[in-house]
């Protein structure tokens, strides 16, 4: 992609919001707009357009949860959002990634860490942290009339595309399940691509949380997969 990266940067704490504009400018990342509340957010997505919002969880007014919320409304182009906090086990992070954010960072991250994650999110690609990821969804994914937010029929996944979804969820990734499964990685590409297709997903962050909230995966099936994989 050859535009400059459009962000928008939501987060009430003023430091913050000019600490990761200088990062993401050093880096050739526009920041086109900021805000201070999930209301502001809102508004600035719609008028601004931006690639990637970078969303503060604990905002006043409306807090970064109902903005992502009410951003990801599924209208063509929407932006992908990236959920800041302090706390890597936020329940509210694992409502937000539920509502369609496509990944995380604690606010103490890197400058080169915050700018690859935001041109990672902007390609399409989750921005998941295996090992925090399940944590977070082993912690607060609930079964049952709860977990409506990302429900989803499995019966029209493949007996191996289930498979691979188990040990996606599970924190593998493309080379790691290829090497499980004895696949090409391309092949593996091709069945995460036609998982989220058929279950309307939008990354694989979403997928774990499905894998969970469905009980494909059980909490404490990740560690048999990494032994697993690691023998591979």
């Amino acid at each position: 992609m050859t535009e400059p990266l459009r962000v928008l940067l939501a987060d009430d704490q003023t430091l913050v919001r000019t600490g990761f504009r200088m990062i993401l400018g050093a880096d050739g990342i526009d920041v086109v707009a900021e805000a201070v509340n999930g209301a502001e957010a809102v508004e600035a997505a719609r008028r601004t357009r931006p690639d990637v919002i970078l969303m503060d969880v604990r905002m006043p007014e409306m807090d970064g949860l109902e903005a992502t919320r009410r951003i990801l409304t599924g209208a063509p182009g929407e932006p992908r959002v990236i959920i800041l906090t302090t706390f890597d086990l936020d329940r509210y992070v694992y409502a937000a990634l539920s509502a369609g954010a496509s990944g995380f960072l604690l606010k103490d991250v890197t400058p080169e860490h915050l700018a690859s994650a935001v041109r990672t999110v902007r390609t399409g690609d989750a921005l998941l942290a295996p090992a925090i990821t399940r944590r977070l969804v082993q912690r607060f994914a609930r079964r049952g009339g709860d977990a409506a937010a990302l429900h989803r029929d499995l019966a029209a996944l493949t007996p191996r595309e289930l498979e691979v979804l188990g040990l996606l969820a599970q924190g593998l990734s493309n080379a790691e399940l290829a090497a499980h499964l004895h696949l090409a990685e391309t092949t593996v590409k091709t069945h995460v691509a036609r998982i989220l297709a058929k279950l309307g997903l939008r990354d694989r962050v979403q997928a774990v949380i499905v894998a969970y909230e469905t009980g494909l995966v059980s909490a404490g099936a990740h560690e048999d997969a990494g032994r697993s994989a690691e023998q591979a």
